[in-house]
């Protein structure tokens, strides 16, 4: 008799402990979800106060503004064009805004070009790898090809979908990528709309595009934008 009052009491402890239990991980994951939601919503306030200040400061740019672009092995110096008006701006949007911030160069090819400026690159984890090259901010830029803009080297380009799924040969709404080989990216021309060109750091687009890489042209260590920033000597208000 006294055995199975002892396990019956045990078996209505278990009950209990595994109730317990149950409510204590239930209430974990309630107060990490809003502290999730907490972080998202200030993100979200954070960014658009970025983007108010980023748009503020557009309206002041010069026509052709230089930004300088940040990376793991040096600086490279860009100039953005007058005659892409809708890449130029949308560029310097999203450069000012931090859009940028913390990608990566998901594709080098030695010989022909450096790619970036996918947000799916901000997570590294291998789950994440096999999206590289298809992120964006939602939306596309009409192409805008200048005849007097072409691949060499140095030159900004915008990334965008293949000719079947993209006729209009729109460009992606922040991949872009720059020449290292003119011969090699020729072909390109009139083809992809060229909005920019490096007026400093070709060494560095160099000694990026020279990194080991894997069969999907995806460097073994990643070589990261750290910001995108206007060069000092676009800057509004900037004195000669």
């Amino acid at each position: 008799m006294k055995n199975k009052i002892f396990k019956s009491f045990c078996a209505v402890a278990m009950v209990t402990l595994i109730f317990g239990c149950n409510q204590a991980s239930k209430k974990a994951k309630a107060q990490a979800a809003l502290e999730q939601a907490r972080k998202d919503s200030i993100e979200k306030v954070e960014q658009a106060e970025r983007e108010a200040k980023a748009m503020e400061i557009l309206t002041n740019l010069p026509e052709e503004p230089i930004f300088d672009i940040l990376t793991d092995l040096g600086m490279i110096q860009v100039k953005l064009y007058s005659k892409t008006p809708k890449h130029r701006d949308n560029f310097a949007k999203l450069a000012l805004s931090g859009y940028y911030n913390n990608l990566i160069f998901h594709r080098v090819i030695n010989g022909f070009m450096i790619q970036g400026g996918d947000p799916y690159t901000r997570d590294t984890s291998a789950a994440a790898v096999a999206k590289y090259g298809q992120g964006g901010p939602g939306y596309t830029i009409p192409a805008e090809f200048v005849p007097e803009y072409t691949h060499k080297k140095g030159a900004l380009a915008a990334a965008r979908r293949g000719d079947a799924a993209n006729p209009m040969k729109e460009s992606s709404g922040s991949q872009f990528y720059l020449v290292q080989d003119a011969a090699a990216c020729a072909q390109l021309d009139g083809e992809y709309t060229v909005f920019g060109e490096t007026i400093g750091g070709l060494d560095v687009i160099d000694r990026i595009a020279m990194v080991e890489t894997d069969p999907a042209d995806r460097p073994i260590k990643n070589i990261t934008i750290r910001a995108i920033k206007l060069d000092q000597a676009s800057k509004p208000n900037t004195t000669e």
